[in-house]
């Protein structure tokens, strides 16, 4: 138990603050990671994509962001939270500036920046590499809301029979995808 938390050290009206700044410790078993929700890409990539991006024109957050997720075949979605905190730290550095335009913040590499891309364009990966676009499956997303949104109409207006029948398309379907990954690409066809 950490030394502040001894029982007893306890003043009424105080709260205990966790040794690790307030964040709970995870549950028996280890840390639990979150699954599904927006791909995900390590902070340097985000950076890296903001800068390459910004060398071709300048942009507004929410531009770069849709930007991204067009470039990553909607594989890559970053959040607010991940590009407006890597703008800010670029300000910081002196690679962009941010000015007002028409009420939105416009986002433009400074010389400072391209100097810095241009430093680093041999030995710095593409943050895009792995997202090939022409990639057979590449718009798996935009498959799954259609998938989505279909089975949302057969839950709210399909009969009994329906909904079976529905309920057993969709597990066949799970069945399927595992076993794609389990027997390699030419799973379906075996």
């Amino acid at each position: 138990m950490h030394p502040n938390h001894e029982q007893g050290d306890h003043v009424p009206g105080s709260r205990f603050h966790h040794p690790r700044g307030g964040r709970p410790m995870p549950p028996e078993g280890g840390p639990r990671r979150r699954h599904g929700g927006r791909g995900r890409a390590p902070r340097g990539d985000v950076r890296a994509a903001v800068l390459l991006l910004l060398a071709e024109e300048p942009m507004h957050g929410y531009q770069l962001m849709q930007a991204i997720a067009e470039r990553s075949g909607g594989r890559w979605t970053p959040s607010p939270g991940a590009i407006y905190p890597t703008i800010n730290q670029l300000e910081d550095e002196g690679l962009v500036t941010v000015t007002a335009d028409a009420g939105r913040k416009l986002v433009t590499l400074t010389d400072a920046g391209r100097a810095h891309l241009a430093e680093r364009r041999d030995s710095s990966p593409d943050p895009f590499a792995g997202y090939s676009t022409g990639a057979p499956g590449a718009d798996l997303r935009g498959l799954l809301e259609q998938v989505h949104g279909a089975i949302r109409q057969v839950a709210r207006n399909g009969s009994d029979p329906q909904l079976t029948a529905a309920a057993a398309i969709l597990s066949d379907t799970r069945r399927a995808l595992y076993l794609l990954l389990a027997d390699g690409p030419g799973a379906p066809d075996a």
